[in-house]
């Protein structure tokens, strides 16, 4: 099979598809990589080395696209480069197509591409181990993010998260004790921050209160998120619904209660968002305000640690993207059930895609 792997586009996304061991793994089994030219080097691969893998290097995106009957992307592909696509080929990374604007889904299906969201990719028991690495890194950031925002420079309420002798710590409270929920909780618990979770499952909260007792914990609805937001210096979203877009959990009306200054860090917002007042922004300017309180929406935010997020996200998807080189993705998509339910479109039409309303 020959499989593409083009240099990311869109701004501030720094990783790359697939890593120069993986390339050396896929052509030791048969298979033709093109790697386009310094594809991988904003994560620290050189041509050099994906050459001394195996790969060969292509000086323009059309060659990687025209010749890919497998393309291995990270982020959602530009319309530009769907149309670079030859028609019935296939295109697997971290798509997120439930907030892709609809004339991207209709040149998908107009091109009858193979869309294969990998973040998307289940497990019978439910889990989701392509998605798991990025998420756990991403609730890791989190602290990092929203001690810097909390600082007067950065438009915060000059706050140390783990206070000082004589005066408090600040308030931070997490929505959703999922997997980025409870990397940040660690985090936060870490640097000496008070921190509340919320979630609406009881096992979830009380697995993360048996890790960290000095975290109150509270079942998610809306009267104790109103309290809970009241007296929050930092918020942070990170409500998932598998294969869904995320659903709206905090609204303007609870935003307003907030303090001024505060800090709102929405982890959901590659899925549309959960808090109302959320859009998306990027990481050369990553906050706005609104309501007096300080957003923070950035889809890609493992992408600033190219490197580390690359090695993690390849480490999670190479099974299967070995299985769809190997098997053909037909094949693959038909025999592996945790492959099937991550492909958004196929031959022309809609697989699983549930869309957002409106598509951003």
């Amino acid at each position: 099979m020959n499989i593409g792997i083009p240099k990311e586009r869109r701004p501030f996304e720094f990783r790359v598809g697939l890593t120069p061991a993986g390339v050396q793994m896929l052509v030791e089994q048969g298979h033709i990589c093109y790697v386009e030219h310094e594809a991988g080097l904003a994560a620290g691969f050189t041509d050099q080395e994906y050459e001394s893998a195996g790969a060969r290097i292509a000086y323009s995106p059309h060659e990687v696209f025209g010749r890919a009957d497998l393309l291995l992307k990270i982020a959602r592909p530009t319309l530009e480069e769907i149309n670079w696509l030859r028609p019935g080929t296939a295109v697997a990374g971290l798509l997120h197509l439930t907030s892709a604007r609809q004339d991207k889904i209709e040149a998908l299906l107009k091109s009858q591409i193979t869309a294969i969201a990998f973040e998307q990719v289940s497990l019978p028991d439910g889990s989701m181990p392509i998605r798991r690495p990025l998420a756990t890194i991403g609730g890791v950031m989190v602290p990092q993010i929203a001690a810097r925002l909390l600082q007067t420079d950065a438009g915060g309420k000059g706050m140390l998260l783990g206070g000082v002798v004589g005066v408090p710590p600040a308030e931070v409270v997490i929505v959703g004790a999922g997997v980025t929920g409870t990397a940040a909780t660690k985090g936060f618990v870490g640097m000496g921050a008070h921190v509340t979770v919320l979630d609406t499952n009881i096992n979830a909260l009380q697995r993360l209160y048996d890790r960290f007792p000095s975290v109150l914990t509270l079942i998610s609805n809306p009267i104790n998120l109103k309290r809970a937001l009241s007296y929050a210096d930092v918020v942070v979203g990170a409500v998932l619904v598998p294969h869904q877009r995320s659903p709206i959990v905090i609204t303007r009306e609870m935003v307003k209660l907030m303090k001024p200054r505060s800090i709102i860090i929405d982890m959901s917002i590659d899925e549309g968002g959960c808090v109302e007042t959320s859009r998306p922004t990027t990481h050369d300017r990553p906050t706005y305000i609104e309501e007096g309180v300080v957003h923070y929406c950035v889809p890609n935010v493992p992408s600033v640690i190219a490197r580390t997020a690359t090695y993690a996200y390849v480490n999670a998807a190479f099974p299967y993207i070995q299985e769809l080189a190997n098997k053909g993705v037909e094949r693959a998509i038909q025999e592996d059930p945790s492959l099937e339910i991550a492909v958004a479109t196929h031959q022309g039409r809609i697989a699983h895609l549930t869309r957002l309303t409106p598509a951003k």
